[in-house]
């Protein structure tokens, strides 16, 4: 049987200045899931952090800061809560972009150990 290896500890540096959410949000999927590594698989997790400076400058295109909405329920009958975009955005601009990010990622076990791995400055 073979020992299975332990992938590396990588750190990746982005800064966020004047790049689109979509975009960026592609470009940390593809890191956090080790596809820019030649021994991609995409069972196996590939243990890179994300650090993303400057997540304030992010630019939102179109009116999606003013119609986006994001929807959460709160368990109880009639609970349907729909949060603008702008005002997540004023809170914490990093949880739209985890959002992003999670909605690109594969739906396994995987996904929250992946996002526990972007962090800010």
């Amino acid at each position: 049987m073979e020992k299975e290896v332990k992938a590396k500890k990588e750190i990746y540096t982005i800064d966020a200045t004047d790049k689109v959410l979509g975009r960026l949000a592609t470009e940390i999927v593809a890191i956090l899931r080790g596809k820019n590594k030649p021994d991609f698989m995409p069972n196996k997790d590939s243990n890179n952090y994300v650090v993303i400076k400057n997540i304030k400058k992010i630019v939102v295109t179109g009116n999606k800061m003013e119609d986006k909405t994001y929807f959460r329920h709160t368990g109880y009958l009639g609970g349907e809560k729909n949060i603008p975009m702008k005002v997540i955005f004023e809170k914490n601009p990093g949880e739209i972009l985890i959002k992003a990010v999670s909605g690109m990622l594969p739906k396994n076990r995987l996904r929250d150990k992946q996002l526990k791995r972007i962090k800010f400055e």
